[in-house]
């Protein structure tokens, strides 16, 4: 696997085998996790730094559980209260770290391209945990897990992504992870917020929701992402939820059987209603139960361990 020799940077760099070894590996991970297995010696002696210059709740508890669950040694930062409030770059961060004995890095951070940047000056694995607007690949990741959890595959499927797309690093790096394996992606919007440069990485661009939705096997809700937006991009919010809101009406323009995606958080009311969100096709639960499995995979593959530790 090519990124093992990297970390994992982001879809673009992964290979259709590198997806299935992670997912297949999440999945024996998930049972463990389901049957209540949860401190494994796998990465026992390793220490893992989580370095977040951007809120979370999601990501980084996931990646924090999944070390721990390894038997990984897990380090928190945040910027409150260390060097970089005193002007510490950071590249100086990382090295300092790095000076500590650390095994890999897992960053967050507002700019695009951020852990390519690491790369540049520790040789350790680096894992992407979202940057700026260009990807977040282990979510990307969990996602397609819960797909395959329900379909099986991930081949021939119709997959819908609706929303905030150009500024949404999850929407790229699902467009071009499904279609690496072989779904195909459709996306719609605001067309103020649905890049052209989309199609270049595989996605299907239609102008109404309703024509991207229908006879879909997946549905992806986004988070508008108010924060990045640097002038109004659509009416407003009210606007937004009744002509891109997902609700019953749209969602039933899907296959009888199609799933509801949503990376969290969700604004209830506007991108999704709170009937489809609670409702019998929603997996959003089961994407951050998923989310601790697929991190394990990852930080297993990369720092080395066994394929699996085998439990009886």
């Amino acid at each position: 696997m090519m990124f093992k020799n990297y970390g994992l940077l982001g879809i673009e760099h992964l290979e259709k085998e590198d997806i299935e070894e992670i997912l297949d590996l999440a999945f024996v991970y998930k049972d463990y996790i389901n049957k209540g297995i949860k401190k494994l010696s796998t990465l026992r002696g390793k220490s893992i730094v989580n370095l977040f210059y951007e809120p979370s709740t999601r990501t980084k508890n996931s990646f924090e559980l999944a070390a721990k669950y390894l038997g990984a040694n897990v380090i928190n930062f945040t910027t409150q209260g260390s060097s970089v409030q005193k002007g510490e770059i950071l590249k100086d961060t990382v090295i300092t770290l790095t000076a500590m004995g650390i095994d890999a890095v897992v960053i967050r951070h507002n700019m695009s391209g951020t852990p390519m940047y690491l790369k540049k000056y520790i040789n350790l694995p680096v894992i992407n945990a979202g940057d700026g607007m260009h990807e977040h690949p282990t979510q990307a990741l969990l996602d397609m897990m819960t797909v395959k959890e329900y379909k099986g595959t991930l081949k021939g499927l119709k997959v819908a992504i609706i929303g905030d797309i150009v500024h949404s690093r999850v929407a790229k790096s699902n467009i071009i992870g499904f279609s690496k394996m072989g779904s195909k992606v459709y996306i719609a919007g605001p067309c103020t917020l649905v890049p052209e440069i989309a199609k270049k990485f595989g996605a299907i661009v239609k102008n109404n929701v309703e024509e991207a939705v229908e006879g879909a096997d997946v549905v992806m809700g986004l988070r508008l992402q108010l924060e990045r937006q640097k002038k109004n991009l659509f009416p407003s919010t009210g606007e937004y939820a009744k002509y891109y809101g997902i609700n019953s009406k749209v969602l039933n323009l899907a296959k009888q059987d199609a799933l509801l995606l949503h990376p969290g958080p969700v604004n209830r009311e506007i991108e999704l209603t709170s009937e489809v969100m609670d409702g019998e096709k929603s997996c959003i639960r089961e994407q951050v139960t998923n989310g601790v499995a697929i991190r394990m995979a990852v930080l297993n593959l990369l720092l080395g361990g066994k394929e699996y530790e085998k439990v009886i």
